[in-house]
């Protein structure tokens, strides 16, 4: 077996077994029993991972079995839906991230010995920060970075600050512009939102690019779940402007919302890059919400003491000066850079 750093493992065996084993010598963990223990948690099944992982799933189960043997504590629970960590599976899970992370950070540093600048550098963006940003972004480290392997995710803010905290992701772009005691934030442009399609909108308003927030009272609105980032937003704006939304369905899927505006069954809100993937014929008409601007801060964001990879800087990097670029060549709409504010191109 791999003997694991002398610091983590002491640290993952001493929240495991309690102040009296503290005495004991941390044990052994194998990396390879971590690993598979790591997927069998972010599958939820042993059936999922062991396909993933290309075991056979009684093998898998006893790789479950020793680990816990050597931890002498239960890891996982099983029920009908599959598998979720125990309290103490959850301390290993944390620790057992940050260690695969840095193994994968030292094999990076020595290839770059001799190969440059390689290594997997983990990314998160939100859904509509991927419209404008994940291609441009693969495309330039492709052409400067070529021995980067790129890991992109996509998914609402709220997840990624998650997957963040517990190094799954090496960066992500974030909708905040304030730093807190383990995220360092680098603030990259404000996002505004607009009023997308013409659902129960009359002539007069159909006229115009822009749209007081005044008249959303009786437009039609298909908005995400009230737990989600965006909407915690819009429901904080009409709030405080003492305007009722009249939300007909709440949908967590974009593409839906879109759909929903452009077959003119109700209107929805969200900044002008979710129609980037539309072509102008099929894209519904945007106007941008004012009186007042609603728009949200989006920064880059990582962990304020984590290790960072020669590679996770050349990634961080590249986005804090492809921003701009992308904005300034009129490629991310309705966006201004961090600096500047005031009002969207």
């Amino acid at each position: 077996m791999v003997q694991v750093g002398q610091q983590v493992a002491a640290s993952v065996d001493g929240s495991i077994q309690g102040a009296g084993a503290r005495e004991q010598e941390a044990g052994a963990l194998d990396i390879k029993q971590i690993r598979y223990f790591i997927a069998i948690v972010d599958y939820g099944s042993l059936t999922k991972a062991a396909a993933h992982l290309g075991i056979a799933q009684p093998a898998l189960s006893q790789h479950v079995s020793a680990l816990e043997a050597e931890c002498r504590a239960q890891l996982l629970m099983r029920n009908p839906h599959g598998v979720t960590p125990t309290e103490k599976g959850k301390v290993l899970y944390r620790h057992g991230r940050t260690l695969l992370h840095q193994v994968e950070q030292a094999q990076a540093a020595l290839q770059s010995e001799t190969t440059g600048v390689s290594g997997v550098v983990s990314v998160g963006l939100p859904t509509t920060v991927t419209a404008a940003l994940a291609i441009p972004l693969l495309r330039r480290v492709r052409e400067l970075y070529p021995g980067i392997r790129l890991q992109l995710f996509e998914s609402p803010s709220g997840y990624l600050v998650e997957l963040l905290v517990t190094n799954r992701l090496d960066l992500a772009v974030l909708f905040r512009d304030e730093e807190t005691r383990s995220i360092c934030a680098t603030p990259l442009l404000v996002e505004y939102l607009f009023l997308i399609g013409d659902c129960g909108l009359s002539d007069e308003m159909r006229a115009r690019d822009r749209c007081p927030l005044s008249d959303l009272r009786e437009i039609p609105l298909v908005l995400p779940n009230p737990t989600h980032e965006l909407r915690q937003t819009l429901d904080s704006v009409f709030t405080r402007e003492g305007i009722e939304a009249n939300t007909i369905a709440d949908i967590d899927s974009l593409p839906t919302m879109v759909a929903a505006a452009r077959d003119d069954l109700a209107c929805t809100i969200l900044p002008p890059s979710a129609l980037l993937p539309y072509d102008s014929g099929r894209a519904p008409r945007a106007r941008q919400i004012v009186s007042p601007e609603v728009g949200r801060p989006i920064s880059l964001c990582r962990l304020h003491n984590a290790h960072r990879s020669s590679a996770a800087i050349a990634v961080e990097d590249l986005i804090i000066a492809l921003v701009p670029q992308l904005i300034g060549e009129g490629l991310w709409p309705g966006v201004v850079p961090a600096q500047e504010g005031g009002q969207p191109p």
